[in-house]
């Protein structure tokens, strides 16, 4: 959350009231929006929103018994106002209804939700172009798996999701004997983008990020699930082991946030070296949470 604001929001059981008090004397707060809707009321420090979950856009998650609606509130800032614009996202979680069903949505969405601590993790199979959640689990061999994971950050300073580790499987848990396919190591470096077409997609917020997967040559017509290690982290505190390269053909590796600081993917080719952490670690700068997704298959494209 901004030092100049506090946002609090409630969840009711089928809509959200939220309101936003500003501490900058020049912030015009008819300027807000939730997702699609103005503010309710508004006056010179304070905006008040009560909406219904059906408006405003709210996006609808479903991930086992969880309902998760999530939208952004934004600022629209005038071309002459000295305040930036900006965005914050909002979310609520509800238990699924056991006869609960959505027109929005004919099929169970590929998506996980991870609560650790106040933060949200999110993870899941995506549509061709982001927009939502997949709507098929079979991909031929040689397509693009689009993928997403975010963090919903409520009352943290903006934080910086990267994937740090992720590798395929036919299991939904890890075992010493399970077979494994790395896709990303050595603290996020994406192996597969140097052998195929994987990239991570240009980001859209700090506290997301997109994976193009390419579908490779592992267990075929089986179930494979994907094992990812996701971090939470201090936007500023970019490393040799907290950062997010992939391979860019005639280029070499590259740095996906700032290609200026391309040297911190050197060590993709040898080993990038960092302390030990725990499968959920708490940090100074940011959280580790791991995070399945799938099942899903990988079909060959002449069967």
């Amino acid at each position: 959350m901004a030092v100049y604001a506090d946002m609090k929001v409630d969840c009711g059981p089928d809509f959200v009231t939220l309101m936003w008090t500003e501490s900058r004397p020049q912030a015009d707060t008819s300027l807000l929006r939730l997702g699609s809707c103005f503010p309710t009321s508004f006056s010179a420090g304070e905006a008040y929103f009560y909406v219904d979950l059906t408006d405003c856009n709210f996006r609808i998650l479903v991930t086992g018994d969880v309902l998760l609606y999530s939208n952004d509130l934004t600022y629209v800032a005038s071309d002459d106002s000295y305040n930036l614009a900006f965005t914050h996202p909002v979310v609520c979680a509800y238990e699924r209804p056991k006869d609960w069903y959505s027109s929005q949505q004919i099929y169970d969405p590929v998506f996980k939700t991870y609560g650790l601590g106040d933060l949200q993790f999110t993870i899941g199979l995506m549509n061709d172009d982001f927009s939502g959640p997949a709507e098929f689990t079979s991909y031929p061999l040689g397509s693009i798996i689009p993928i997403m994971a975010s963090v919903v950050q409520k009352t943290h300073q903006p934080l910086l999701l990267l994937l740090e580790e992720c590798v395929a499987a036919t299991t939904p848990e890890l075992h010493p004997e399970s077979t494994m396919y790395p896709i990303i190591s050595n603290k996020g470096c994406l192996l597969e983008s140097v052998s195929s077409q994987s990239k991570f997609e240009p980001r859209q917020k700090s506290s997301e990020m997109r994976l193009s997967l390419q579908t490779f040559t592992f267990a075929m017509r089986e179930e494979v699930f994907i094992h990812c290690k996701l971090l939470a982290w201090d936007p500023n505190g970019l490393d040799s082991t907290k950062k997010a390269c992939h391979f860019v053909k005639g280029h070499g590796w590259e740095l996906l946030d700032n290609l200026a600081q391309s040297s911190l993917c050197d060590c993709c080719e040898s080993k990038c070296k960092s302390r030990r952490q725990r499968s959920v670690a708490s940090e100074k700068h940011g959280m580790v949470q791991k995070a399945v997704i799938g099942p899903f298959t990988i079909t060959d494209v002449n069967s």
